[in-house]
């Protein structure tokens, strides 16, 4: 939970930070030098733990290349055409359309309190959508909205990927697929010209901030997430990605003029309680699950449930259906 947490607020610098380094860099060459600086790191300590191996697969770098490359270098276009405010709170639709997409593709329906959170921090994310931000359009907003859906598809499948794999290794390797796919567009975009790191006033912050959202929005979210999302299901890992628009909106009120008032402080304790209620099914699991882990330790050594037996006691106590599916 607290991976999860962190992993959101920090990802809510990845907006306001993208909007200013695309002073300088293109949309993919953005996506490159974020992805890429980030996966060199990645790839020297998963190679240390001896644990790259694994997850340097094919699948693995195709879901990096469309769900992490694809999707931010559109979500990058859609950024330099919108107001920081509005790409934040778009992206606020993202736990929606991960319940959605879970439910669909893996049949995976979240309990009804679990609906309710998403649903109130919808509602929270269309409360901080009244205060209009500076330099909206709606071809920017629609950019960022196919992007989101792209990355929400991504979370999802990302659950499988997970298994079996250490969850920094695979990080890197969707990582270096992002940055391979995005390779080729921003090449033909030219390179970056290098007369533009500092601006015509003299300040480097475009460079500055290119290397924070390699750093904040990239490496620590990326990591913390798929630590958290390996321990939780897709659903309600996904309910934390509301962080992402409160802390993008705050900053976009802060540090780039967007207005606030009632409406946007509502909202935001909205999002809050969305997340809170969301994550109550996994509360009550967990509490289950401690229960019978404490029972069981209070038995005698020889009357403690063991293999099959202490699963099944595990069983009981947790908020499971089984289902009989087919496999080939």
């Amino acid at each position: 939970m607290a991976a999860l947490v962190a992993s959101g607020i920090a990802w809510g610098t990845s907006v306001p930070l993208s909007k200013v380094a695309l002073g300088w860099l293109t949309p993919s060459w953005l996506t490159v030098v974020r992805f890429g600086l980030a996966a060199i790191v990645l790839l020297v300590i998963a190679g240390r733990k001896g644990t790259l191996r694994g997850a340097l697969t094919l699948p693995v770098l195709a879901s990096g290349a469309i769900g992490y490359g694809c999707s931010v270098a559109v979500q990058n276009a859609g950024i330099a055409r919108t107001s920081v405010t509005h790409a934040s709170l778009i992206i606020g639709a993202t736990p929606i359309l991960v319940a959605i997409i879970a439910a669909v593709w893996h049949r995976a329906i979240a309990r009804p309190v679990a609906w309710a959170g998403f649903a109130l921090s919808l509602a929270g994310v269309g409360l901080i959508a009244g205060g209009q931000g500076h330099g909206a359009t709606p071809y920017g907003d629609l950019l960022v909205l196919v992007a989101t859906a792209i990355s929400a598809s991504v979370t999802v499948a990302q659950g499988r990927l997970l298994e079996g794999r250490d969850p920094v290794a695979l990080t890197a390797v969707l990582f270096l697929g992002a940055t391979l796919g995005v390779l080729p567009f921003a090449a033909a975009d030219g390179l970056p010209a290098v007369s533009q790191v500092v601006s015509p006033h003299g300040s480097a912050v475009p460079l500055i901030a290119t290397i924070a959202l390699t750093i904040t929005g990239t490496l620590v979210p990326f990591c913390l997430f798929a630590f958290g999302q390996k321990r939780v299901p897709a659903e309600v890992a996904g309910a934390f990605l509301n962080l992402e628009p409160l802390v993008g909106a705050i900053i976009g009120i802060a540090a780039f003029g967007d207005p606030c008032g009632m409406r946007q402080v509502s909202g935001g304790l909205a999002i809050i309680g969305g997340i809170a209620l969301s994550s109550l099914p996994l509360l009550a699991a967990w509490h289950h699950v401690a229960s019978a882990g404490r029972e069981a330790a209070s038995l005698p050594s020889g009357a403690r449930p063991a293999g099959p037996d202490c699963l099944s006691a595990l069983e009981e106590r947790l908020p499971v259906r089984r289902e009989r599916v087919t496999v080939p």
